[in-house]
Formats: structure tokens, sequence, C-alpha cells
């Protein structure tokens, strides 16, 4: 690969800016991480996007999820102050208790809570107060009180426990004012490390790019890392100090692919054949990749369109971004996955002392695969093949007999015992229960590295890497042995990212052991 400073006579020439920026870390990082060596921090630090802290896209998205997890607790925490003021309002039991005791409460809380979530007080926007935060909520207690009263009122006239009702009002307020604190200070707190703020590169060193990067220096809503453009010998080396760091071939290489949440293709879309050509090329990446639209051009494709930095953008490729889901999913598996490590730790104890007594060694294995966004994660296993054997890159496939795997590793692997480990990795937060299956990095089919064989292999790292799958359940586990392997592995990982639900996610689980004690087949 073309070191990128040597396209450039000019390269180490002066950057500095109002921060006093310079190139010589640039050419440095440059050369590091397009020969795939460590320096993504020193990327953006020359340019006027500087996140304090570099997390990687799942890490962002799950600070993201943080609004449910907030709601979640407010829910919690409401509902526990009015089941204390309704017991005290209604003496016995709440089952035989009076509705009219007990109704205002509940009105009460739920007006409450509906309005927390449609007046958008879980959003936290960026520059809001949180003095005006807090009076807002003091407000929509107000109103919730007044309902509870109201209601009281009617059902039960001068009758209605009103001194229950001002207490209610008053642990209420109280509670969910120190709540809301802690919930302004932890989004500032992640907002200034960056942990919300998403990151882009740039294909083309364009005026629309320049136009962008402008607009996101004025709203700081995004980090702008790097541009990349083919045409190096007539791009500037910066655009309002964001340096252009190679070419599209060289993004699709780079250490810094994990970290970025969108590449923006910011040519003019009239140029079609070069838009299609480098979409296409993009679409090796897991990544979103969104096209910068005319501004006079978006009303016609407005159904196409969100926005960035208020530009407008057409998506071309990538993950569908559905919170809730998201959030959903992470639910199911802190649920479940807490629940089978429990259920299985006699089980995975087992296991353990039969691997400590078959053969010499440690009793688990650990192996870089791709993760979420093309992330490199660590993967738990029990150890199922002879020390001496260890292979982390998985450069040759287990097959038939491989007199590599040992007594009880062939046992544990056939029947997926040694992936149990991987519940730690479900729990956090690398893993899921159900997805595309971890592939360890440089695995090869024959003499050929597994990922050059399919051209949209890296889709299936749009989402998180699971202990199981649509492809375990439907005949494609073990090993890799062909092309047309690879490609139904991948197609079945493809079906399950764009139909992934609940429902599918606990069907896929509920057929998975009666999938892996069915099959006589499959080699692992």
């Amino acid at each position: 690969m073309t070191d990128v400073a040597s396209r450039h006579p000019s390269f180490d020439a002066d950057l500095s800016g109002p921060e006093g920026r310079d190139a010589s870390g640039l050419q440095a990082l440059a050369a590091a991480s397009l020969a795939g060596e460590a320096g993504i921090d020193g990327a953006a630090r020359r340019g006027p996007f500087r996140p304090d802290v570099w997390r990687n896209a799942r890490q962002r998205h799950a600070s993201r999820l943080a609004a449910h997890y907030f709601r979640g607790i407010d829910v919690l925490a409401v509902a526990g102050v009015t089941l204390l003021c309704a017991r005290a309002a209604a003496p016995g039991p709440l089952l035989h208790a009076e509705l009219s005791r007990i109704l205002p409460f509940a009105l009460g809380a739920l007006t409450i809570l509906g309005l927390l979530r449609s007046l958008g007080r879980y959003r936290f926007a960026r520059g809001q107060k949180t003095a005006l935060h807090l009076a807002s909520v003091v407000a929509i207690v107000a109103v919730g009180s007044l309902v509870a009263m109201a209601s009281g009122w009617a059902l039960r006239g001068a009758a209605a426990p009103w001194t229950a009702y001002l207490v209610w009002t008053g642990l209420v307020l109280v509670t969910l004012n120190a709540l809301h604190m802690g919930w302004s200070d932890i989004v500032g707190r992640w907002r200034a490390s960056g942990a919300l703020t998403p990151n882009v590169v740039l294909v083309g060193a364009t005026r629309h790019a320049e136009a962008l990067i402008r607009e996101a220096l004025k709203r700081r809503d995004l980090n702008v890392l790097g541009i990349f453009d083919d045409r190096l010998a007539r791009s500037p080396r910066a655009i309002e100090g964001v340096p252009v760091l190679g070419t599209a071939d060289d993004l699709l290489t780079h250490r810094m692919t994990p970290y970025v949440d969108r590449i923006v293709v910011a040519i003019d879309p009239r140029a079609e054949a070069r838009v299609r050509d480098l979409t296409a090329r993009l679409g090796i990446l897991p990544n979103e990749v969104t096209l910068l639209v005319e501004p006079k051009d978006a009303a016609e494709t407005r159904s196409a369109l969100n926005r960035l930095a208020a530009a407008p953008l057409a998506d071309v490729q990538g993950p569908v971004d559905d919170d809730r889901r998201a959030f959903n999913k992470r639910m199911q598996d802190m649920i479940f996955g807490l629940t089978a490590l429990v259920l299985l730790t006699p089980v995975m104890a087992g296991v353990a002392l039969a691997i400590r007594l078959d053969s010499p060694g440690p009793i688990f294995f650990r192996q870089r695969r791709h993760g979420f966004n093309h992330e490199e994660i660590v993967v738990w296993k029990f150890r199922s093949m002879k020390q001496e054997a260890a292979d982390a890159t998985a450069s040759r496939q287990v097959t038939h007999d491989d007199d590599r795997v040992t007594a009880v590793g062939r046992f544990i692997r056939k029947t997926s015992l040694d992936e149990l480990p991987q519940l730690l990795n479900v729990i956090t937060g690398e893993m899921s229960l159900v997805g595309p299956r971890p592939h360890a990095i440089g695995m090869k089919t024959g003499h050929i590295e597994s990922a050059r064989l399919v051209a949209e292999y890296a889709h299936r790292h749009r989402i998180k890497p699971g202990m199981t799958g649509w492809a375990a359940v439907n005949g494609s586990r073990g090993p890799l042995n062909t092309a047309q392997d690879v490609r139904r592995r991948v197609q079945l990982d493809i079906d399950y990212v764009e139909r992934q639900s609940f429902w599918l996610d606990l069907w896929i689980m509920v057929v998975t052991l009666p999938v892996l004690l069915g099959d006589r087949a499959a080699v692992r």
C-alpha cells in the first residue's frame, strides 16, 4: 500500500490553527494507521474534533440507550412511591382495597410518567440548563398531582385522603428531581467525553465536505475524524483542520473504522458513476454509509433522508438505528444470560474439572474475533485442543478426527459446551445470545482468508455476534471448508440481521438445544 505522505511532497507543511495543530503527528498517524499500527487517537487530536476518550461504536451505542435505562429507573421509583402511599391510604391488602382509594394515585403516576416521556425529558438536549430541566420536572409532577387530587375528589369527595396525596406529591417530586439531577450530570459527562457524539469520516475532499465540517464546528454535534479522497494529487492536506488521511481504499483497512458510526460520501451526487463506484467499494464495510444530498433536492427524496450537522443525507447502506429494539435486546441478553450463567454454573464447573484432569494446560482459551462494527473482541471458550496446538487465528480449521482435539475437547465441541464461557461476553455487552457467530480474525477457508470470499462478509458485523444464531439452527455451524460454505453462512447471517426480532431470537434459543443434540454431521 502506497504511503500517504509520499503522495504529498508538502505533507509536512504546517497545519497550524487556533489550537496550534501541526502535521508531524498526522504524517506519523497516516503512516502508522495505514500500516495497521496503533495511532488512532492521534488522528482526531490533530484536527478540531477531539474526543477526550476513544469509544468504539458499540460503547457509544450503549450510551445512547441510556434514556431507556433512565426511564426504566424512573418508572420503578415512581411505582414504589405510589404503592407506598396507596398502601397508607388504603389499610389492608391492596388487592382488596377500594378502587376509589388507589385509582387516583395510579392515574397521577401514569400522568407523570407519560408526560416525562412525551415532553422529551429523557433527551437532555445539548446546552440545556439543569435548572430548567428540573423546573420542567416540577411542573410535570404538579400536573400529575392535580390529576390525582381531581380524581380523588370525583371519586370520594371531601373524604379523599388529601394528606396522602400531598405526601405522595412531595415524595415523587424529591425522588424524580434527585434522579434527574443525576441523569443530567451523567449525560453531561458523557457528552463532554464524546461518548454521545457520532464519529464520522468523509469520503471526498469537496466543497460539500467543507460545508458540513463548518456546520459541525458550529454545532459541535459530531466528530469528523478524517477525510479520504481518491484524488489525492488535487486534494488539500486538510479542510478546516480535518486531515486528509488517504484514499477510499485506505479507509477499507484503516484501524479507525471500528470507531466510526457513519461514512459520509461527500461528493456531488450528480457524479453518478463515481458515486456508484465509491458506494460499491465501501459496501464491504459494516459501517453505515450515507450520501450528501444537495439541499435543493432534499424535498424530493425526503423519505430517504436524515440529517447530520444540518446537512441532508440519503441512506445508502448500513444498519437501521432502532434504539428501542437495541434496548430490548440488551435487556433480553442480561436477563436470559444471567439466568443461564446461574443455572449452568455446575455444568461449567464440571467441564472445567474434566479439562484439568484430561490434559495439561489452561482451562480457558481466549481468541480475538470480530464483533460489532468490526471491533476486535476477546472471546472466551473452554480449551478443547492440546495446549501446543492452539490456533488463535483459525488458520487451519478443525476436521473430522483432528488429532489436535483432546478427548474431553471432542465431547464439549460436539455439544457446544465449549462455548458456555461466552456468557461472560454476553453479560459484558460484547456479544448477544443470538446473532451471527463470531469468526476468528484471519480465519481461512482452504488457503484463502474467509472474509475475501464473499463481498458482503462484513455485513454480518452490523450487529453484535451471538452464542447461537440463525445460521447455526439452519445447519451452518462448525468449520467453513469451501467458498460455498462461507457464502451460505454469510447469507443466513445477513437474513438474520434484516429480520431480527424478539420472537425470532426466542425461537432460535428454543430450537438451539434440539439442533445441537440432533447434529450428527457437523464437525466442530
